[in-house]
């Protein structure tokens, strides 16, 4: 059932100011950084920039032919990571300009596209990565796949970080949405216990998860924020790669207080992105 009613005008100045971002940077890439092993299990840099185009291009109903079996390769583990590949490969022989030209036509396209679609039909629904909802939610969805590709380019080269808080907000929006499931199902959680996230950097915000017979937000605890078995602070950027499953992520830098074998068993189960 569609659910996730967002603001088609908040939404896509988000994505649009994010593709951006990455047009940005993927541009400003020296030639070894572009070529140069990213932070991702088999892929480049480039790969990365690959990938995007990828994606959007399925949404814009383009399609390519596989060019080999990718299902064996450690690094793809479902059928969405064998689409990805086939995406990857097909740009990974082309030129560094033809990449870049074919990012910023897909990107005009996809703009286009956001901009002469009413509020109605972003509220239609739509099956998205995270089951059925609205295509709004897939176009969030498409803000925290991007502004978290965004942090793996920079982890990947310069080490530089994002600074554009309108797609972080939405993204970290995203993420909110999952943290009940960390929570509750991967970190299997006791039932009654109160988990608060102190989320700093760009967009900080508070989450607030009770568990019941199934965890959700909450706006507040009952007895307050005092009321949380543990409270776990941790950076947006650090979150975003803890829900990747990201090699750079450091779950250690993470302040826990109060139940530490909590904190520990929902951080160290951090990882649920696809």
């Amino acid at each position: 059932m569609a659910t996730t009613i967002l603001p088609i005008d908040e939404v896509t100045e988000a994505l649009t100011a994010q593709w951006a971002a990455i047009s940005g940077l993927a541009s400003s890439l020296g030639d070894d950084q572009w070529s140069a092993s990213s932070v991702l299990p088999g892929w480049t840099n480039a790969d990365i920039v690959a990938h995007i185009i990828g994606t959007e291009s399925m949404l814009d109903g383009r399609d390519v032919e596989a060019t080999r079996t990718v299902s064996a390769l450690d690094h793809v583990r479902n059928p969405i990571g064998e689409l990805n590949e086939k995406w990857v490969d097909h740009f990974r022989p082309m030129p560094r300009t033809e990449v870049l030209a074919a990012l910023d036509e897909i990107i005009g396209v996809r703009t286009a596209a956001l901009r002469a679609m009413g509020q109605e039909a972003f509220d239609a629904p739509a099956m998205t990565p995270a089951g059925a909802d609205t295509y709004g939610r897939f176009m969030r969805i498409r803000i925290f796949d991007c502004w978290v590709h965004e942090i793996d380019l920079r982890d990947g080269t310069d080490g530089s970080s994002v600074s554009d808080p309108g797609p972080a907000a939405l993204a970290l929006d995203e993420i909110g949405t999952s943290l009940p499931f960390v929570v509750g199902k991967r970190a299997d959680a006791p039932k009654g216990s109160a988990v608060l996230f102190d989320i700093t950097g760009l967009a900080p915000r508070t989450v607030r998860i009770v568990v019941g017979d199934r965890a959700g937000i909450v706006d507040e605890f009952d007895g307050g924020d005092g009321a949380a078995d543990v409270r776990i602070r941790l950076d947006a950027a650090n979150l975003a790669r803890c829900a990747g499953g990201r090699r750079d992520a450091d779950p250690a830098a993470a302040d826990i207080e109060g139940n530490e074998q909590l904190g520990q068993a929902i951080l160290n189960r951090m990882n649920y992105v696809i």
